[in-house]
């Protein structure tokens, strides 16, 4: 690397060893090390150097990481300089949002993992040099404008007007680049979000898990008591609204898992009519406008229920004195793809909910689809109901808008994909669940789950079902459980488990025990399968109750 194309690092710490640590780190990037001791030394590094990547220690005497961090972004020179925190405590997620909200784009935690930190600090300078490099070319680009202009000035009328044409062109172009950043920007801000939504929601759903099977077999045990039943059912339903909130967020970062299929619109809008006047209350009054001709959409239906009653509680919330809702649905072509629309051409079907109520202005408006942004009051909203409604248009393949005025009320449309052929949700018979409930015969099963809390919990459920456990912690557990003789009729095993994964293990055991049947669970969003040329497996997704544990069973057992 010519010593030209060098970067700076600032490195700040109050602490000698550390600063010698992370330079002995970071000498094999073979960029510029500058080391400081303090705010004070950082900032007159920065005001007479150009920095490309600030690692920042949180805890400071002087002052801390945080407050660091919040006057360097403050100074126009450096509100684009990449700013890593290094953190010996436990960092929460309280901790990673005021982070980012003070200007930080990335987080290392102590003890430091050599290869991990430089590939995190390598990322921003090679970022830092290319944009310098790009700023090098842009230059380079206007010195031959400039020269060009000059010389077309000389030059005839035809002339003149072909350097116009250029001109044109060329903002053209920039107007392009400039949209082409934002929308990657935007999409790694939210695969950042998401990555992070995917680990709470497997930390999360792990302990809903256990919390909502104790919750099923307490209730069980309890005595026939009205009062006692109010405890339990209570408890239950908070945990029900924990687990819906860990949906939201997943629907946010596009990493919910979805079942689209061919939705009657109308008649799902009509089926859920009742429990809307139920959810908004007396004060508000729903229209309906549902064309006969309205296409079928292809959506996750028990989703699109969840965004309808999102959506009907935020224009609720919108309208303190009361007032009417209008849900109206109508078929839409778009033939091309209009300039600042996410719509792309195709054939929709757009739902739309209008309310009469406060409105919103052009800045409220700009951020009402962020994650955790809400104008209600302290606990009367998470700020992700709309985040939830975008996430799901946009992995269904369509879009939503978003229209508002302040005192005329607020329309959100939700465009979705209209459905090849018109064929009607599919449900369960009524009486499915009591076959396979009847044809499943107690078993031993092998249980495999890291998270003591988890395991005792899902033993608990399987033993009042009548079934025998067998608990492994481990996938290496496991399978010498297996190899010394131990012979379940069936595995329930976590996916997200240290040293082997579920994946791993059901492929172990495919390979020494074919016929003996699995089932792979997990508190994240998306699970995976076998792969391309192996059958999938049963899935079970975390929390769960009684009835889809004795589902996954069944289908595995081929019930």
């Amino acid at each position: 690397m010519a010593a030209n194309d060098k970067v700076n690092i600032l490195l700040v710490d109050d602490q000698p060893g550390k600063l010698l640590s992370y330079e002995a780190i970071l000498d094999e990037l073979q960029e510029n090390l500058i080391k400081a001791a303090s705010a004070r030394e950082a900032f007159a590094h920065l005001l007479k150097t150009e920095v490309a990547v600030i690692l920042i220690d949180v805890c400071m005497p002087e002052l801390d990481g945080y407050e660091l961090a919040g006057m360097i972004r403050e100074h126009p020179r450096f509100e684009t300089v990449a700013i890593i925190f290094v953190s010996a405590i436990q960092i929460t997620d309280p901790d990673r949002l005021r982070g980012y909200e003070a200007g930080a784009v990335d987080y290392v935690q102590v003890p430091v993992v050599p290869e991990v930190l430089r590939a995190q600090v390598k990322v921003f300078a090679e970022l830092h040099r290319k944009t310098r490099q790009l700023e090098r070319l842009n230059e380079e680009l206007e010195e031959r404008v400039a020269e060009r202009t000059a010389a077309l000035e000389q030059s005839s009328a035809e002339l003149k007007r072909l350097n116009q044409d250029l001109e044109t062109r060329i903002d053209a172009r920039t107007r392009e680049r400039e949209q082409a950043l934002a929308q990657l920007f935007e999409a790694q801000k939210v695969d950042a979000i998401g990555q992070l939504t995917g680990g709470v929601a497997h930390d999360f759903n792990n302990l809903l898990t256990a919390i909502m099977g104790s919750l099923e077999l307490l209730k069980k045990r309890l005595p026939d008591e009205p009062r006692i039943s109010r405890l339990v059912d209570t408890a239950m339903q908070g945990a029900e609204r924990g687990a819906a909130l860990t949906q939201r967020l997943l629907a946010f970062s596009r990493r919910q898992e979805l079942k689209p299929e061919a939705v009657d619109v109308a008649q799902l809008v009509n089926g859920m009519e009742e429990l809307l006047r139920r959810a908004l209350g007396p004060g508000v009054s729903i229209e309906k406008r549902l064309p006969d001709d309205l296409r079928f959409a292809r959506v996750d239906g028990n989703q699109l229920e969840l965004a309808l009653i999102n959506l009907a509680v935020n224009a609720r919330d919108a309208m303190p004195s009361g007032g009417a809702i209008t849900i109206a649905a109508a078929n839409e072509i778009v033939a091309a793809q209009s300039p600042g629309k996410a719509i792309s051409p195709g054939a929709y079907v757009r739902i739309s909910v209008i309310d009469e109520g406060q409105g919103m202005d052009a800045a409220t408006l700009a951020k009402a689809a962020d994650p955790f942004f809400t104008t209600k009051g302290p606990s009367k909203g998470t700020g992700l109901g709309l985040s939830m409604v975008q996430g799901l248009a946009v992995q269904s393949g369509g879009a939503i808008e978003i229209s508002s005025r302040v005192g005329a009320g607020t329309t959100v449309e939700l465009w979705l994909p209209q459905a090849e052929f018109d064929e009607p949700r599919k449900r369960a018979a009524p009486d499915a669940r009591k076959s396979w409930r009847a044809d499943l015969a107690p078993c031993t099963v092998l249980l495999v789950d890291d998270d003591l809390l988890v395991s005792a919990g899902a033993s608990s459920i399987l033993e009042d079902l009548g079934h025998s456990v067998i608990e492994a912690h481990s996938g290496a557990e496991a399978l010498r459980l297996l190899q010394n003789g131990s012979a379940p009729d069936l595995v329930i095993t976590d996916y997200a488990m240290p040293g082997m994964t579920g994946l791993e293990l059901a492929r172990a055991i495919r390979a020494s025990y074919p016929a003996l049947p699995i089932v792979l669970a997990s508190g994240y969003a998306e699970l995976p399968h076998l792969g391309l040329d192996e059958k999938p497996l049963p899935r079970l997704a975390k929390p769960f109750r009684q009835d889809e544990l004795l589902a996954a069973m069944a289908e595995a057992s081929g019930r």
